[in-house]
């Protein structure tokens, strides 16, 4: 499906793709899914499966914060205070050390509550509020829509490119 142009799309992609990437984690052998990675299989900062879905839960709760801060007609720190987009490796590392050593289990457990959390924030909206550019001054020049976009159904996407070539790094 090509990126989301109103609500409709944009819940239906986000929870394919959270349902894509979680059937596929589950498809893998159990000892890949507590493996840690030491050759960059994953990236050059994730070592295991459970780091990919700390990653993407820390952003669900980030997308949270900037929504709650900006629809309360303050600015949020996008990505977050201190970071820049252009910093947004050592934001990610960050994040890597403050989730580093979660069980794959608890972090599926935070993962699913994050999404639904984040997929209700969704509803509550317009396909007009969600996709109009410049509709909430704290979006600037793009939509609401198109922050969640990144926070769920690309980044979903991101997550499985990610750990997909742990299945065929197995069989070989």
């Amino acid at each position: 499906m090509p990126r989301p142009t109103n609500k409709e799309q944009l819940l239906e992609l986000s929870a394919a793709n959270f349902n894509k990437l979680l059937e596929f984690i589950d498809s893998l052998p159990e000892n890949i899914k507590t493996k840690a990675f030491t050759k960059n299989e994953l990236n050059d900062r994730d070592k295991t499966v459970a780091d990919v879905i700390c990653h993407l839960h820390e952003w669900h709760l980030m997308m949270q914060t900037w929504y709650k801060v900006g629809m309360s007609g303050k600015k949020p720190a996008i990505p977050a205070e201190g970071f820049t987009f252009q910093t947004l490796p050592a934001l990610n590392h960050r994040i890597w050390e403050q989730y580093k050593g979660t069980e794959l289990k608890k972090a599926i457990v935070m993962f699913k509550k994050s999404h639904k959390d984040v997929m209700a924030l969704i509803a509550k909206h317009s396909d007009s509020e969600l996709f109009t550019k410049k509709k909430y001054p704290w979006t600037g020049t793009t939509s609401l829509g198109a922050y969640f976009i990144s926070a769920t159904s690309s980044h979903y996407d991101w997550g499985l490119k990610t750990v997909k070539p742990l299945k065929r790094s197995e069989k070989k």
